[in-house]
């Protein structure tokens, strides 16, 4: 099937997405902006337009304790899944936390232990992993060993890990192998694969990631850039996953990606992004300009097609579906 006749309207309702990372606990969803209340709280109707563009399903990220626990309870509440752990920028909880590290842990897997069945149901250790680019909220040495002891409730679980890295490939990886999840993504010490989620890194660390038997998840972030978009392109579909990192990771007409939207044909750009306007000057029917939503996973999944013309959208869209499902144990979403 021909690009010009891949999404065609009366195709549409048959693409379906998963988003396999989206942050609704952040209060913008809620209509607060850094501290201050800009808008009414319209999430419900967030989801409303997420389920216009085919959002079947979301995971929503936990970053630390607290908001693992908003995201179960989101999760619950909404039919969604979550993920369960500390971001790397907020490591210095383990240390702050009552009780010290071993509490912090201790915390996690009683939320895990709670919820790793049933409707709203954690599917994923994380977001884990180390960034060394905000490393004024974290030092490397106490990310480094935060995350090493989080990848014990991946082994204990047998969940996948949903895992963040920025500028620290090296450590990354070596922390990965030497905790056993370096060949065939772990399973042979209890682990379950994963997903190095909002991609942003070099075709041989993407390589690397690949050979350890890790998926990769793509954003708006994952494609700003010609380098991103050949990046990109070199992942295995195999291994494929799209997310929308909402409320961050907007699609710009800046990005290099932005040449592969414009072919979006008009009925899709609409449910992709809707019109938008400031958070000053909200109004119920359309998105807030600067603030990412899951509806516009529809256009990261384009530009995905856009790099594979060879094959249809929706037979790229159903192959990442199928990653998605089998990764994370999603079988009743079929």
């Amino acid at each position: 099937m021909s690009i010009a006749t891949s999404a065609l309207p009366s195709q549409a309702n048959k693409i379906r997405f998963i988003d396999i990372g989206v942050n609704l606990t952040d209060l913008v969803f809620r209509g607060e902006y850094h501290g201050k209340r800009k808008h009414d709280d319209d999430l419900p109707l967030v989801l409303e337009r997420s389920r216009a563009a085919g959002v079947k399903s979301m995971i929503i990220t936990g970053g630390n304790v607290h908001e693992s626990r908003m995201a179960l309870e989101l999760a619950k509440e909404h039919g969604f899944y979550a993920t369960v752990g500390c971001h790397p920028t907020h490591s210095t909880e383990f240390d702050k936390f009552k009780g010290g590290p071993e509490a912090y842990l201790d915390a996690l897997d009683q939320l895990l232990q709670a919820n790793v069945k049933g409707r709203g149901r954690a599917v994923a250790v994380g977001e884990c992993g180390l960034d060394y680019d905000r490393t004024h909220f974290a030092a490397p040495e106490v990310q480094k060993k935060h995350f090493r002891s989080q990848l014990s409730l991946a082994k204990k679980y047998h969940l996948p890990l949903f895992l963040h890295s920025r500028s620290a490939h090296k450590d990354f990886v070596t922390i990965l192998r030497e905790e056993g999840f370096g060949i065939n993504g772990g399973k042979e010490v209890g682990g379950n694969g994963g997903v190095v989620h909002s991609f942003t890194g070099l075709v041989e660390e993407l390589a690397e990631l690949m050979s350890m038997g890790f998926h990769v998840g793509v954003n708006g972030c994952s494609l700003k850039t010609t380098d991103n978009l050949a990046c990109a392109q070199a992942i295995n579909l195999d291994l494929l996953m799209l997310e929308t990192d909402a409320p961050w990771c907007s699609m710009t007409g800046a990005h290099a990606s932005k040449v592969h939207l414009n072919t979006l044909p008009t009925h899709l750009n609409e449910l992709y992004f809707p019109p938008s306007v400031k958070p000053e000057k909200f109004s119920p029917g359309k998105v807030v300009k600067g603030r990412n939503e899951p509806c516009s996973i529809g256009g990261v999944a384009w530009v995905i097609h856009r790099l594979h013309p060879e094959l249809s959208f929706e037979d790229v869209v159903d192959k990442i579906w199928r990653n998605t499902v089998d990764v994370f144990g999603l079988n009743e979403l079929d």
